[in-house]
Order: structure tokens, then C-alpha cells, then sequence
């Protein structure tokens, strides 16, 4: 309780922010539902550079992937000293793994923030001296401050945020291990007992903001090149008409050999004609 308390009250400017910024689309002539579809996409366009910058992380990352695998294979039972590889490797090649979260950490204080808004929201609604207005969303959502198990629509809202949550980590986890995208799999199952309890308002932000990163990985497939792979040595490159090694030492062997083969080891052989008959 202490705790909530405590995290409620460092995050109420950004509480009210938010406030501020859904009661200002709401004057404009949006209903609640869609200032906070709104409120998603202003979130997300800030969240523009740090997500660029993510990408080239990203890619920055699979680049050398072979390399840091390489690494894993040979300090496999030292886990200290394939820390400090990985450290001395990131370094030397300028690659910042935390810059891949950036995004994701960035909205943690705007979810945590909208959802005490929400929240509020839901003690206005039942108050008779607020007067909100249309709560509604598509005349499908009742209200968006009511829980998420409160009506049918709300399990939709769920059933759509976990698909686009399983399609957002299949685009934006192309460095993960096969472990660790196995886990961000199964997350949003795990979440479904806490969602439930949430305002209807907040999955309808966590879904819209799950598409976005849909939307954006498909963007950013298209326009942004990949990163092609160091090369793996230094040696001359081959074609496809270049023989394999063992092709060609067995060449060159063979063509020693022939020069070899004509000297005589002795003294050279005369031919002894046949005379011709006389008639």
C-alpha cells in the first residue's frame, strides 16, 4: 500500500500531464476512447528517435551475431570471463544492448501514469457531480473506465492486445535468443489474470500501441537496409568456379608430376629400325 502510494505520488505530474493532454483532445471534439487512442500516438511519436536509434541497435547487433555467438561457444562454463569478453566486444565495435529497451523503458512511467488517470476516471464516472460524458468506444466498449472482465467487449480488447503483443515481439526481437523470444511468447498469456482487473481504457492504450509496433516493424523492414555481416576472414574470395583446396593442390601435384615423369633415370634408348628388303 506504502509503495503504491509512493509511486502514485512521483508520478502525478506526469499524471496530470496526461490529464491535461486527454481533457485538451477531448475539448477538440474527441470522445474520451479515442483521446486516449490519441494519447498512444503522441507517446509513440516522441518515442520516434529512441526507437530509430533502437533499430540500429538491433541491426548493429545481428550484424556481429555470428561473432557473439562465437564468444558464448568458447567462455561457455566461465560466465565472468564471457561478461568481460562481451564488454570489451560491445565496446570495440560501439554496440549499447540497453539502447534495444529504450522505447519499452520509456513507456513504462506513461503506462503506470495513465493507469491511475484511468482510474480516476472510474471514481468521476460514478460520481453524479462529474459529468464525463460518453465513455463509450464504437458503441462497442461500453465505458473505458469500467474493468476489462466487466463486459464482453473488454475480453475482445484482450484477445486483440495478446495477438498484437505476439505479433509486436515477433517484429521488434530479431537479436533475442531463442529462450529468451520463447518467454516474451508466453507473457501475455501470463498477464491475462492482471489485465483483466485493468480499466478498459489502459488495454485499449496497450493494444493501439501494440499495433503501432506492428505497423512500424513492417515500415521499417521495407525502408531500412539490412546490415550485412563482417566478413568471416581475409582470404582471397571464392567463385563458384573455384575448385575446392584439395581439388587444387591435387592439381598442381599433377602437373609436377608429368615434368617429373619425362626425365629418363638412365641413358636414353635407342630405337633400332627395321631395314627395308631389297628387291
Amino acid at each position: 500500500m506504502i509503495n503504491a502510494m509512493l509511486v502514485a505520488g512521483i508520478l502525478t505530474p506526469l499524471e496530470d500531464l496526461l490529464r491535461s493532454i486527454l481533457d485538451f483532445l477531448h475539448s477538440l471534439g474527441l470522445p474520451w476512447s479515442w483521446s486516449i487512442v490519441g494519447v498512444t500516438i503522441i507517446v509513440r511519436f516522441l518515442l520516434v528517435p529512441l526507437t530509430v536509434k533502437q533499430i540500429h541497435s538491433m541491426q548493429n547487433m545481428q550484424a556481429h551475431a555470428p561473432q557473439m555467438k562465437e564468444l558464448q561457444r568458447k567462455y561457455k562454463g566461465d560466465r565472468q570471463k564471457l561478461n568481460e569478453e562481451l564488454m570489451k566486444f560491445y565496446k570495440e565495435k560501439n554496440i549499447n544492448p540497453a539502447s534495444s529497451r529504450l522505447p519499452l523503458v520509456a513507456q513504462i512511467p506513461v503506462f503506470i501514469g495513465l493507469f491511475f488517470t484511468l482510474r480516476n476516471f472510474a471514481k468521476e464516472a460514478e460520481d453524479p457531480l462529474h459529468n464525463l460524458g460518453d465513455l463509450s468506444w464504437l458503441h462497442f466498449v461500453p465505458s473505458v473506465a469500467d474493468e476489462a472482465s466487466a463486459h464482453w467487449s473488454g475480453w475482445v480488447l484482450i484477445a486483440v492486445y495478446v495477438l498484437s503483443q505476439l505479433a509486436s515481439t515477433y517484429f521488434m526481437s530479431g537479436t533475442m535468443q531463442k529462450s529468451q523470444r520463447v518467454l516474451m511468447m508466453i507473457l501475455p498469456f501470463v498477464f491475462i489474470p492482471f489485465i483483466v482487473n485493468f480499466p478498459t481504457g489502459l488495454v485499449l492504450y496497450w493494444m493501439t500501441t501494440n499495433l503501432w509496433t506492428v505497423g512500424q516493424g513492417l515500415i521499417t523492414r521495407r525502408l531500412i537496409p539490412k546490415v550485412a555481416p563482417p566478413a568471416a576472414s581475409s582470404g582471397p574470395k571464392r567463385s563458384s568456379r573455384t575448385p575446392p583446396k584439395e581439388t587444387q593442390a591435387d592439381g598442381a601435384k599433377a602437373e609436377e608430376q608429368p615434368a617429373a615423369a619425362q626425365k629418363p633415370s638412365g641413358p636414353p634408348r635407342r630405337v633400332k629400325r627395321k631395314k627395308k628388303a631389297r628387291r
